[in-house]
């Protein structure tokens, strides 16, 4: 690696085989390449492609509600900001469109496997609301049921005989993904309906009463479901790029 000056330090010049010695010291080399690699594929990538523009109002428009939100709005105030942050208000421009590329390279290589990749993860994605109540004895809970069934409250009855933490909140569990439960309690789920009794289910040597709450069925209709669906293909298609590349580091 040829010796050139990365930044000074006390009027001393630390060039860049310096610096990579040093991430290797720390042990943040690895990092430090991984996003290098990262950066490279992404650029490389929007330097082929012709169906990414992003017009220059968006990003002007953007820059000024950022100014705004963070009260810089003064031509002075912003540009100490830009100093004190290293950069300067070219850069800043070019980082902000860099965003919106990004974001719209994610869409495009994401969209097309979208829908299949939904349906392959759906059982994990859509969840359920259960309470429970857990006791030693099937016996117990078969009494427990009964008592449901005649009328009893299923929250009293929870506070009374669960063993289980959630007894403090009438038995209730919150939300949990559909393919984690153990396959035995997620076909009864499956079979049931809400504010319906399931069980007693034995699971780890004691059994349960559950009640169906609330069944919270995935859909890509919700934004945030949809962007973090996006993100895992496109970390599975920039994972494949840089497996192809080949990397040689060079430090002198």
């Amino acid at each position: 690696m040829e010796s050139l000056s990365f930044f000074t330090i006390n009027d001393e010049q630390i060039d860049l085989s310096q610096v990579v010695k040093y991430l290797q010291v720390s042990g943040k080399l690895n990092q430090f390449i991984s996003d290098v690699l990262r950066q490279y594929v992404i650029e490389q990538e929007l330097e082929t492609r012709n169906d990414i523009d992003i017009n220059t109002s968006l990003i002007e428009q953007t820059i000024i509600d950022f100014r705004l939100k963070n009260q810089l709005t003064e031509p002075q105030q912003f540009q100490e900001w830009l100093q004190n942050n290293g950069t300067d208000y070219g850069t800043f421009n070019e980082s902000v469109t860099f965003s919106f590329k990004l974001e719209k390279l994610k869409a495009l290589i994401a969209d097309a496997k979208l829908p299949e990749y939904f349906i392959e993860k759906k059982i994990y994605l859509d969840k359920v609301v259960l309470s429970r109540i857990m006791v030693e004895h099937r016996e117990l809970a078969e009494e427990l049921h009964t008592q449901i069934e005649e009328g009893r409250s299923f929250e009293q009855l929870a506070q009374e005989y669960s063993l289980a933490d959630e007894r403090v909140f009438n038995g209730m569990m919150g939300p949990i993904s559909r393919g984690s439960l153990p396959d035995i309690l997620r076909a009864a789920v499956d079979a049931a309906t809400p504010g319906q009794i399931i069980g007693p289910i034995e699971l780890e040597g004691r059994f349960s009463l559950f009640r169906l709450e609330q069944i919270l069925s995935a859909s890509l209709e919700n934004t945030q479901l949809k962007q973090s669906l996006q993100n895992e293909l496109f970390e599975q298609w920039l994972g494949e790029k840089i497996q192809n590349l080949t990397v040689k580091l060079q430090v002198s």
